[in-house]
Formats: structure tokens, sequence, C-alpha cells
């Protein structure tokens, strides 16, 4: 390297370390090799903690492919996309991306992602699952599935007792919902705060034991402790414990991500800061656990469209029905209601909702979740065969795709029951993937 380019390359290292905007960029086998600090601000994750594992493991996409891996396979550039994800601790992010390949000498070696963060920006102009800043209360909720049912039940006990409540569930499941909901049951005349953890830093949560002190009461909502650092949480424990000793008349209620039990074990959640919220526990299941509740959610989404539009749209065909239960729903209650606003903003004079109403991409996720069934692997007299390739290639297809909903996505435990390596199991799900894309 010339001394000029080294010391060029000094003024890039400073200027990617400081720039306002997040960068994220990968070589040819999906390995990160830059990460910078506002990407690590805008996704939890050091450079530690990804260097050596692939991106689709850290991130559920929805809606679109990775943009970066999109860049990568097509090699080009890719601009002013807006991407929304979940990474590993269940945290959903909203991001504005620019993506460009990046050659060495002509040839492709990686690709490199500019990244605006929007997910503050979403929350304020759009918060799913509240309309028309009505409140949420307990008769807000579809509930047709004993699961959820139970989750209100519980939510009423907690309401009644004002005790700390720890809300388990993954990213769009509605913990904020539940939340507000125990909250107005309890004292709707009381004001309720949500602390946001990712991103709260020690002044907030300073500033969080002031406004305890001069307030006289309300709810204070916690969303995702588990996202703080063990440092932060013990600042906040040391906040929250302070005030309960004081006996203030303050409702306090937190949500996790992930099973606490788990986080614990991982050093991911403090010990004694589950202690204190666990008086009470609702664990809220995942949409694709409880899926009696997806038709009853979309007949009631569409009866408040009735009332606020003046539609006519009343019901989903049986063809969307059924794909409706068949995929599992990453993004839960919120993906569906994103999905059923996407289809509502087409109507006219519809009053059922057909395939034609459904967006692209998500009749693009149906597709590529429409598995095998195990009948299909039985060979039958009057069936024609098929070539031997196309039949191991969706026996494949098949046992993976069970094998990662049986471990809830989870690469690194799947890949344990499979036993192989978690860079093999990556490896043949991209491949599937790939050969889908190109029979489509």
């Amino acid at each position: 390297m010339l001394p000029e380019e080294k010391e060029m390359e000094a003024f890039y290292q400073i200027a990617a370390e400081h720039v306002a905007v997040g960068l994220h960029a990968i070589d040819l086998t999906g390995r990160t090799v830059l990460y910078n600090q506002k990407m690590k601000e805008i996704e939890g994750f050091d450079l530690e903690q990804i260097q050596d594992r692939s991106i689709l493991e850290l991130f559920r996409f929805e809606g679109q492919e990775s943009t970066l891996l999109k860049v990568l396979h097509g090699g080009n550039a890719v601009l002013n996309v807006k991407q929304t994800y979940w990474n590993r601790k269940g945290q959903e992010i909203t991001t504005i991306n620019d993506t460009y390949p990046v050659f060495d000498q002509g040839k492709l070696i990686g690709a490199i992602e500019i990244a605006r963060d929007v997910t503050r920006l979403e929350r304020i102009i759009f918060q799913p699952l509240k309309k028309d800043a009505e409140p949420i209360t307990f008769s807000s909720f579809v509930a047709a599935s004993d699961s959820m049912k139970r989750v209100l039940e519980t939510a009423e006990k907690a309401a009644a007792s004002k005790l700390p409540v720890l809300l388990v569930g993954e990213s769009g499941t509605g913990k904020e919902r539940v939340a507000e909901a125990i909250h107005r049951a309890s004292s709707s005349e009381k004001p309720m705060h949500t602390l946001f953890c990712h991103g709260t830093d020690e002044s907030l949560i300073e500033q969080l034991g002031k406004d305890l002190q001069q307030t006289s009461g309300g709810t204070i909502y916690h969303e995702r402790i588990d996202l703080l650092s063990p440092e932060l949480q013990q600042s906040l424990l040391n906040v929250l414990t302070q005030q309960a000793a004081e006996k203030g008349s303050h409702f306090f209620i937190a949500s996790v991500g992930e099973d606490p039990v788990e986080l614990i074990a991982s050093g991911k959640l403090l010990k004694d800061l589950y202690y204190f919220f666990s008086s009470l526990t609702i664990q809220i299941e995942p949409l694709r656990k409880r899926k009696e509740d997806i038709l009853p959610f979309a007949e009631d989404f569409f009866s408040r469209h009735r009332l606020k539009f003046g539609s006519f749209i009343t019901t989903l065909d049986e063809q969307v029905k059924t794909a409706f239960l068949q995929y599992d729903w990453p993004g839960n209650e919120k993906q569906l209601e994103l999905v059923l606003e996407e289809m509502t903003a087409l109507v006219t004079t519809e009053e059922i909702a057909g395939p034609d109403l459904l967006p692209p991409y998500f009749k693009m996720k149906v597709q590529q979740s429409d598995v095998r069934q195990p009948e299909d692997f039985l060979i039958q007299p009057e069936k024609e065969m098929v070539p031997l390739d196309e039949y191991l290639l969706e026996a494949e297809r098949y046992y993976l795709e069970k094998a990662m909903a049986l471990h809830d996505h989870n690469i690194t435990k799947a890949a344990q029951a499979l036993g192989m390596s978690r860079q093999n199991l990556q490896y043949r799900l991209r491949k599937i993937k790939k050969t889908i894309q190109t029979d489509d």
C-alpha cells in the first residue's frame, strides 16, 4: 500500500465510525467485513457478535429479500428501499437503504449498505394495531384461541392487583396493546409512559428516576428490558426498587422478547430485574401457534374498515383464507394487519377480498412456504413418478423447513437437532431458496 493510500485509509476509518448513517458490508460468503458504530446503534449488535455469522441467521426479513443479498446476487445497486426486519433479539427495525455492489478490478467482491434509521419515525407516524388514537381496552382484542383468552384473563387480574407485570412475546404479538389495556383497566385517569429500552442510555434512566419522584402515579411500561445492557439493567433496577421502597403509586409493566429463563441463562437479562417484574408473567404466544385467531382478526379489521371508510368488504375468500392459515406470520399480528391494510387500500366495491388484492411480496412468501405434505413423499401406484433429483430436493426442503419451524426458526437449534453445522444448514436453505426462485 502506498503511503498516501495508507493515510487516506485512516481518514476513511474515522469517517466510517462517526458518520450519521449505518454502514454494513459483506463479502461474497455473506460474512460481515464492515459494521460501523451507527449500525451497531440501529441493530443492537457488536462486530464480534456478527462477523462470523451469516446475516440470514441474525435477521428475519419481511416482505422482501435482504437488500445486501439482493445486490450480492444481482451485482446491481438497489437504492432508496425501505426495509423492515427483525433481528435475533426480536427487535423490529425499519431503515431506508442504499446498497451498492463492491468491485475490485472488475470482479465482484461484496456489497455495502448505507442505512438511515427511521424506526422511531415509523413508531411516531404509524403505531400498528392502534387505530385513530383510540384507547386500547380488553374489548379491543379478538381472542378466539384458548391461549389468547388466558392472556386476557390474566391481564385483567393484573389490572386489579396492580402488581408488577412481565409480558413475554415475540415482536408484533401486541405486548404494548396488552400493557395499555392493563393500564386502562387499572386507572384510566392516570397517564401511561413508555420507556423504549432499545437506544436507552444512563441519562434516560436517571431522568426516569426523577420523573417517578415528581409524579403522583400512572403506569410505566418498559418495552423490551432485555435489550438493555447488563449495566443499564442494574441502573433501572436501582431506580425501580427505590421507588417501590418509597411505596409510590406507580404501576410497572415490562416486556421481553424471549423466554426469560433462557435470557437469564444467556446473560441477557438480570435475574433481579426479572424478579422485580415477575409478580405476574403473561406469555403471549406467536400467531403461528394460535392460528384460530387469524380469521377473526381479519373479520374484525374489515368491520372497523367498513365503519371508518364506508366500504363493503366483509371477509376473505376461501383461497386467501387457506393462504393465511398456512403462512407462519413471523411478524405476528403486526404483519397480518399490514397485509390487510394493503389489501383494503385497493378495494372499491368488493365484498370479498380475493387473491388479486394480496400484496405481491406476500404472494411470493406464501409460494415459498407452500411445502409438500408428508403424503406427497409416499409412492402411490396411481401417481406419476417424478425425477429422483426433484424428489430428493422436495424431501430435503420439507424436512429442513419442518425442523426450522419446530425450533422457532432458530438456525443453531435446528442444526443441532439435524446433526449438522450451522453453516451447512444455512448453505442448504440458501440452495433450496435459490432453486425455487429459479423455477419461478
